[in-house]
């Protein structure tokens, strides 16, 4: 007998919100319901059949509770100042203006609400270097800009992002009550993108700080801010990634979100279920220079360590640790005897600084500090990013295919701290390398007195981006003082080699597939 069409279309309706989440714990007596419905109009009766125990079914947050207690503590920035441009410059107003090589990939450094776009992997433009003959001398142009923020304290102090008010010469403070204040900057730190500003208040509401290392990938969280000067808009989605870094020279462990962020949010706070911020909204990556489903917050646990730092001395001490890193893959691995690609490769140690002082050396793989395991070399300088100089470290190391144990005392801020360096594609088949010693003027020159100097490159080692004037310093970790020690760590790798090579006065890493 033919199932009766409204009785189909009952099941599929059911079926449909069961598989969309709506229904969720209801879905049995929705379907009980359209069985005893069709029996009661005379069609014959289904016996329903015992269903397998479903997994507990994950309920949605109140977004809107979330946000009438979180909401009266995030605020709006408008920021005015000046920048100076020349004649020959596109300041970015002009619509018609011809199409720049980096429009839509590189933003002016000097608009604190455009500056939300950092882009990655374009190096920020210099202003004031000529394009040819006759240039203006460059002058001040008015500047304005939006961003958000959160209150922390009752008494006015105010979390935001760096770039939201640097070059700012007015700071306006807007709360959900519509009053406005004049915001004095306490200080900012580029290096994090992190900014305290003060507001002349009292008894105002105070964002609650959570715990942004308890946050779990795929957990629900919601933005609130001022994207493009519409206050307290709301958006909503999910934690996509932990520790994400980005490569902008920044040491942050992003957490990245598939929340809708577009300029003007930039400095306010990332939520979570608990009406807890567990981040500041910093940066999207984007090719368009809207949303694209990739937000980038800074965690709450760093922002509050900077402020901190802000707040009691008016400046902040980076910890670092003087070494350039790379990332572990699996020739380097094979190379090193890993046991699978984790860690952080040193390619270099800065002279006198931390590292060297603890005796770490290129070649060496990091692969604990105090107890944290290093997966990723990413993982290293977001580590030592909360740490402060002075602070004790205990390097887990792989060495010469054994494991063992370093102490290091973090240094200040000397340099840009550690610097995470690129990898080089890999070939396949033979080395490829002519090679000579160098001469006594270049040994000089140098400052090493050891190494190959490469005449030419061919096959793999070209193809791994070897060229013509590397110095190769070591292999697989030993150091090469002549042919014949290149040959022998070469005779006795596997997959593939590791060189450490020196150009232009910079050390990296780079793996060579032996085919």
């Amino acid at each position: 007998m033919s199932v009766p069409s409204f009785q189909l279309g009952s099941r599929k309706l059911v079926a449909a919100l069961l598989t969309a989440g709506v229904l969720g714990g209801v879905g049995a007596s929705a379907l009980q319901h359209v069985q005893w419905s069709a029996h009661a109009q005379g069609a014959p009766a289904v016996v329903a059949q015992a269903a397998p125990a479903a997994a507990p079914m994950v309920s949605l947050p109140n977004f809107s509770t979330i946000t009438q207690q979180a909401g009266p503590a995030v605020v709006n920035i408008s920021v005015r100042g000046t920048r100076k441009v020349s004649d020959d410059e596109d300041d970015g107003d002009d619509a018609d203006a011809a199409p720049s090589a980096n429009r839509g990939q590189q933003i002016d450094p000097n608009d604190p609400m455009l500056q939300f776009f950092r882009q990655f992997g374009f190096g920020v433009p210099q202003q004031g270097m000529p394009r040819g003959f006759g240039r203006q001398v460059p002058q001040e142009v008015p500047m304005a800009g939006e961003g958000s923020g959160f209150i922390i304290s009752p008494d006015g102090t105010i979390l935001t992002n760096a770039h939201v008010v640097k070059g700012a010469k007015t700071v306006t403070v807007k709360l959900t009550d519509r009053r406005e204040f004049k915001a004095k900057v306490l200080g900012s730190d580029p290096k994090t993108d992190i900014a305290v500003i003060k507001i002349d208040a009292k008894d105002l509401p105070v964002a609650k700080i959570g715990d942004s290392k308890a946050i779990q990938q795929g957990e629900w969280v919601l933005a609130i801010g001022s994207p493009f000067g519409f206050e307290n808009s709301v958006t909503a989605g999910v934690v996509s990634a932990k520790g994400r870094a980005l490569p902008d020279d920044s040491s942050v462990p992003f957490i990245q979100t598939d929340v809708a962020i577009n300029p003007g949010n930039s400095g306010g706070p990332l939520i979570n279920a608990r009406g807890e911020v567990v981040g500041i909204n910093s940066q999207i990556y984007s090719k368009s220079g809207g949303y694209q489903g990739l937000s980038f917050a800074i965690p709450i646990d760093l922002a509050v360590n900077i402020k901190d730092q802000i707040v009691s001395h008016g400046k902040v001490d980076h910890a670092r640790l003087g070494v350039v890193i790379q990332e572990v893959n699996q020739a380097f691995a094979d190379s090193f005897k890993l046991p699978k690609p984790e860690g952080a490769l040193v390619a270099s140690v800065e002279k006198g600084g931390p590292a060297d002082k603890a005796g770490l050396q290129p070649g060496d793989v990091i692969t604990g500090y105090n107890g944290q395991a290093i997966v990723s070399s990413n993982d290293l300088p977001a580590a030592i990013a909360t740490a402060r100089p002075g602070t004790q470290a205990e390097l887990q190391v792989w060495r010469g295919g054994k494991a063992t144990i370093l102490q290091a005392t973090l240094g200040g801020n000397v340099s840009k701290g550690e610097q995470v360096a690129g990898n080089e594609k890999v070939g396949k088949g033979k080395l490829g390398l002519a090679l000579r010693e160098l001469t006594p003027q270049e040994k000089q020159a140098s400052g090493s007195q050891q190494g190959l100097i490469v005449e030419q490159a061919a096959g793999p080692a070209a193809l791994a981006g070897v060229q013509p004037g590397d110095v190769v310093l070591s292999v697989n970790g030993a150091a090469v003082k002549g042919i014949e020690d290149l040959r022998k760590q070469v005779a006795q790798s596997d997959k593939s080699v590791a060189l450490l090579i020196e150009r232009n006065g910079q050390k990296i890493f780079v793996p060579v597939q032996l085919g």
